[in-house]
């Protein structure tokens, strides 16, 4: 798992938000609120449970992306809705949305540090 890789990826959601408020291009809320889907999720759940599911930065890590998933899973229902103006303020810096994208960013960094990959 190319864990850069993975934080790059989680990092353009926020662009993918705003392509979609701006395309009225609908969003799989449900698909993006889990967060065993992705290609972190996956690996997350699977691999790196089996190797490193005993260490304190997978548990944290897992929790992080959790709740990352579960706001953008928020965003993703109020752009469905049509409701711009809080989609906006839901991607803003200091929103419940940014705090997960930036926490999910630090816990992924400290899995690596910790796992040496």
């Amino acid at each position: 798992m190319d864990l850069k890789d993975a934080i790059q990826k989680h990092a353009q959601w926020k662009f993918r938000f705003h392509q979609a408020l701006l395309t009225s291009e609908p969003m799989d809320a449900g698909i993006i609120a889990k967060d065993n889907q992705c290609e972190l999720g996956k690996w997350l759940h699977g691999e790196a449970k089996a190797l490193y599911g005993q260490r304190k930065a997978h548990a944290q890590c897992l929790a992080r992306h959790a709740a990352f998933h579960t706001e953008a899973g928020k965003v993703a229902v109020t752009i469905n809705a049509h409701r711009k103006d809080e989609a906006e303020r839901m991607l803003a810096n200091g929103s419940p949305f940014s705090e997960a994208s930036k926490a999910v960013s630090v816990a992924v960094i400290e899995l690596q540090n910790e796992i040496g990959r």
